[in-house]
């Protein structure tokens, strides 16, 4: 019987299994931030165990609130900043060199096809848009991770999503995966792994795959999944160049991990995309979807554009295209955040920054702290936000405040607007 990719990056990393159906796996990497690492440091030192399994297979950014908003958060990125310069960790990245991890950790090339990854974020699925297995993990199994670079995990059954058909201008991968996560539910692959693939995926770049997989957890999954190919292979060439002869060898490399023909899924699904519109959420859970036009006119009173999910360069081209020209509503607070250093220089370079601040956003330096409600755009009561984020739950961005998730494209029409828009109609 075949396996699925899943089952083939188990296979290689098995160290233990020491119950039936829970494995033990060697690590690939470990990442780190200051949110939920400091925890993990904390306890290590207070059991004398304050070591490190491998300084090298271990990353670690200062990313939710950077620079620091008070005393709090400064601790956080001092024992995070401590810890890092203790154990010779040379992929540290603190403020000026910082982003969002699930950006700035791949566009390093830190993640490679086959990898098996975890973090204390629950959006680490989105590195598996590399054909790596990447998990979020609690305090404890990260603490286990940090000090001996292994992890324990659940057999792990998959779903088979195939998007067929071609998507209709204005529609994204965001789209797409808010529609999923609407049929399958918030619980619908928990404790499962979501593998994408089909035609649509295979036209995808790198960052509308991140898209995708980022927000496999929204449905319970514990990992998305792409398989490794040719667009896998050019993301990835500066980094693994002196690897491999040339790109046909890397790809035949990667093509190890593909899923066989008879692989066993738990679930599958067929999606044709051809005729999806833009989705958007309403209520407090991700599964909360409606196309846009049942939820046009609704009134928004911030948009933030940026995250882990739709932070990168493709995302700020899609939304200046609706922006460029135009001014958003007086009725309207417009936050970019690009989510690396990189990106917001591209962005710069190509005229985007100046097309959102000449429509009247206000640009920040890379972070995450509007998405979960801890600095640079927070929401006050009985306020809305049209957000290109990953999650709605009820105070996540302010306590009181609704957040609509949506594309780029459908952010920046409704910044435009000052309600929900159908940015086909822009």
């Amino acid at each position: 019987m075949g396996k699925t990719i899943a089952e083939k990056i188990f296979a290689a990393h098995l160290r233990d299994e020491p119950f039936p159906g829970t494995y033990v796996l060697d690590l690939d990497r470990v990442l780190c931030h200051e949110i939920t690492t400091p925890v993990a440091i904390a306890d290590l030192v207070w059991r004398n165990k304050d070591r490190v399994f491998d300084p090298t297979r271990i990353k670690a950014v200062i990313d939710h609130v950077t620079p620091a908003k008070d005393s709090k958060t400064a601790i956080q990125g001092k024992i995070l900043r401590e810890w890092a310069r203790r154990h010779d960790i040379k992929d540290f990245f603190d403020v000026g060199r910082n982003g969002v991890c699930h950006a700035l950790f791949p566009e390093q090339g830190f993640i490679r096809p086959g990898f098996t990854v975890i973090m204390g974020d629950s959006h680490t699925c989105t590195h598996g848009a590399f054909g790596a297995f990447a998990a979020g993990v609690g305090t404890t199994d990260l603490e286990v991770g940090i000090l001996k670079g292994v992890c324990a995990f659940r057999k792990p059954a998959s779903i088979l999503v195939n998007l067929q058909g071609t998507l209709p201008e204005g529609v994204y991968s965001k789209d797409v995966i808010l529609h999923l996560i609407g049929i399958l539910g918030v619980n619908g692959a928990t404790d499962r792994v979501i593998e994408f693939r089909g035609p649509v995926v295979d036209a995808m770049s790198m960052d509308a795959r991140m898209t995708l997989t980022n927000m496999a957890i929204e449905a319970g999954g514990t990992c998305g999944i792409c398989l490794p190919d040719q667009t896998t292979v050019e993301y990835l060439w500066p980094f693994i160049k002196d690897d491999y002869a040339n790109q046909a060898a890397a790809l035949e490399d990667f093509r190890r991990w593909h899923s066989d023909a008879d692989a066993v899924y738990e679930r599958v699904l067929d999606l044709d995309v051809s005729n999806l519109e833009p989705q958007v959420t309403y209520d407090y859970k991700p599964d909360c979807v409606k196309p846009v036009g049942e939820l046009a006119g609704t009134r928004i009173d911030q948009v933030y554009i940026g995250t882990c999910t739709n932070g990168r360069l493709e995302d700020l081209r899609q939304a200046a295209e609706i922006l460029k020209g135009r001014t958003i509503a007086p009725t309207v607070r417009g936050i970019l955040s690009p989510a690396t250093p990189k990106i917001f220089r591209e962005a710069l370079e190509e005229g985007l920054i100046a097309i959102f601040m000449d429509a009247g956003f206000c640009v920040t330096n890379p972070t995450c702290g509007a998405c979960l409600g801890m600095s640079c755009g927070v929401l006050a009561p009985g306020e809305s936000c049209a957000a290109t984020s990953n999650r709605n739950f009820q105070g996540r961005m302010g306590q009181g405040g609704m957040v609509h998730l949506m594309s780029p494209a459908t952010a920046a029409a409704c910044a435009v607007t000052g309600v929900i828009t159908d940015p086909r109609t822009l």
